[in-house]
């Protein structure tokens, strides 16, 4: 028709086929709605121009009020509702939620000028859609998508789209009840799934464990192929503490990810316009982040390892190391979404595994791999702040990359895996019986930690400790331990007892260096010294305790899992006899 001088005689036929073909563009594009429809702004000028008036200058919105207040030919009416049904759906899609509110109030006031508008609430939106009368049908149109059914998209995406926004601003109530609507409403397998999913995620963070899980069972009974539900169904059974559920939940999403199944085309085909075309937000792409099978096969040796579950565990690690032999960290991106931790991590939590599954050589054999791959990224001497006003985790963006601070984090992380590494060769060759070789490992994570200074800018120490730093002097108390310990088995009390006192002035009254060093100063025929620590020891039951159960149980800061194995290795095992002749020398002594 362009080119053509507008008639109000052609116009309905002319709107028609104009909604005909963006009906047929927007459901033939794979991409996302965005900007503004030229196509509709141009058919409004033409129906302005029949008119005989003119909207130039005229926003989109100014030009729907100005056409919907000019128009009074009947003819007109259905076909410029239908295109408003489509502005609608555009405006829906860019989340321009008060604009397509406007237009529906609009175009309810034009059908029904005596009407009395909806009130402003949360559900405006939902009220005018809802309340929208589709004007009839001429029997010779024809049209590739009824706005009937777009009608009931609308309402659909509208309902979805907002329990989206409600569920990411917290407002969990009404989330819930949008979401619910959502649900009830006009949609694909695929989209309904995702409803479902949605509606777990609010129910969970609302307290709500059992009913999150329904909600997951109906997403994957509707659409098997959501295979974020099964992620998030592991999360929920995580939570619950339900250990097999959540391992049988990421095995079904390890070997469907493995299976690669081809996109789910559960949509309703004969709908051009559908809800996925109309809700994609960062929310929306955070809950069905595309996870990689990798990342899963992660988890599960993670939870494993987490759970006692050593074989199991040291299946899934050797598994995961393999993928890393395929290009892995080509394949998934490493960022904050990811369950993945740093890839050093891993190689340090498989060779845990590994120790405790009594597979010490292999161990050792994966912590060089550690060490040789840090050996050029640590300075001589790194001069680091002990404590940081900083938040611990500082938020992606906060250090310029490259800047002298991140570099800094950077060498200390490295740091940390190169002297995590030795530590674990340490107590994998004292558990082989090599005390000489045990003995070197240890000594080599002490020198290495020694090329970090440590430095206090202020008068008075203001902060936290920096993660790295506080992690790095549980790593030197572990070492001193464990050379102590493998002193102690060579007859070298002496230089064992200096290991154990180094250790308390590191972690003052830490019961496992406590314990040991009675255990020296007894062999060196330091009794009195001995007894009078042991009744110091024994005058503090809960760090014996603590100390039974393992070094973590006494801090309140949670250690990385991978120097789990460390931290139960370097406990003070019971020692009758110990005991009962300390007990005997005390009697003797007060007799």
């Amino acid at each position: 028709m362009r080119g053509l001088p507008a008639a109000l005689t052609t116009l309905p036929l002319e709107l028609t086929v104009l909604y005909n073909s963006l009906l047929f563009a927007m459901g033939a594009s794979d991409c996302a709605i965005n900007g503004e429809s030229e196509e509709i702004c141009q058919g409004l000028l033409r129906v302005l121009e029949a008119l005989g008036a003119s909207g130039q200058d005229l926003s989109t919105e100014e030009l729907w009020q100005k056409v919907l207040q000019e128009v009074t030919v009947e003819e007109l009416q259905a076909p410029l509702h239908r295109l408003g049904a489509l502005q609608g759906a555009w405006w829906l899609a860019t989340n321009r939620l008060g604009s397509i509110t406007g237009l529906f109030r609009l175009l309810s006031s034009a059908e029904d000028p005596g009407r009395a508008p909806c009130s402003g609430g949360k559900n405006e939106l939902l009220s005018l859609l809802k309340a929208w009368k589709v004007p009839a049908e001429g029997a010779s149109v024809s049209l590739v998508q009824s706005a009937e059914d777009l009608k009931e998209i609308l309402c659909t995406a509208a309902a979805f789209l907002q329990g989206l926004q409600e569920l990411e601003a917290g407002n969990l109530p009404a989330a819930l009840s949008l979401l619910e609507e959502a649900a009830g409403g006009f949609c694909s397998k695929r989209v309904l799934a995702q409803i479902y999913t949605c509606l777990s995620c609010c129910t969970q963070q609302m307290g709500k464990p059992q009913t999150a899980l329904q909600h997951l069972k109906r997403a994957l009974q509707v659409d098997f192929q959501c295979l974020p539900a099964l992620s998030h169904a592991a999360a929920v059974y995580h939570e619950l503490g339900e250990m097999d559920a959540e391992l049988e939940a990421l095995a079904v999403l390890y070997e469907a990810l493995e299976r690669n199944p081809p996109a789910a085309a559960s949509t309703t085909p004969y709908c051009l316009i559908q809800i996925e075309h109309l809700v994609h937000t960062p929310a929306l792409a955070s809950l069905f982040r595309h996870r990689h099978p990798s990342e899963v096969k992660y988890l599960l040796a993670q939870r494993c390892l987490q759970d006692g579950r050593v074989a199991d565990a040291v299946e899934h690690y050797l598994d995961f190391l393999a993928l890393l032999q395929d290009g892995l960290q080509q394949q998934v991106p490493l960022d904050g979404g990811s369950a993945l931790p740093r890839i050093p991590e891993v190689f340090l939590e498989a060779a845990s595994a590994l120790e405790q599954a009594g597979r010490h050589q292999d161990a050792i054999t994966v912590c060089e791999e550690v060490v040789s791959r840090t050996a050029d990224l640590i300075p001589q001497v790194l001069r680091v702040e002990e404590r940081s006003e900083q938040p611990e985790c500082p938020s992606p963006g906060t250090e310029l990359a490259g800047g002298p601070l991140s570099q800094k984090r950077e060498s200390l992380c490295c740091l940390v895996w190169r002297t995590a590494a030795y530590l674990h060769q340490g107590w994998a060759w004292a558990m082989l019986g090599k005390n000489k070789e045990a003995i070197t490992q240890f000594s080599r994570c002490l020198g290495d930690l020694l090329r970090i200074q440590l430095y206090q800018s202020g008068v008075e120490p203001t902060g936290s400790l920096i993660p790295e730093v506080n992690l790095l002097q549980k790593i030197r108390l572990l070492s001193l331990v464990g050379r102590g310990t493998q002193f102690l088995e060579l007859g070298k009390h002496r230089e064992a007892l200096l290991d154990f006192q180094h250790g308390l002035q590191i972690s003052p009254g830490d019961p496992a260096a406590a314990s040991y060093l009675v255990q020296a100063l007894w062999k060196l025929n330091r009794k009195q010294e001995a007894a009078a620590r042991w009744q110091k020891l024994s005058e503090s039951p809960a760090e014996e305790d603590g100390q039974q159960e393992g070094l973590g149980r006494r801090v309140a800061r949670p250690y990385p899992l991978y120097l789990v194995s460390c931290l139960k290795q370097a406990t003070f095992p019971h020692n009758e006899s110990l005991a009962r002749n300390i007990q005997d020398y005390l009697r003797t002594a007060t007799t």
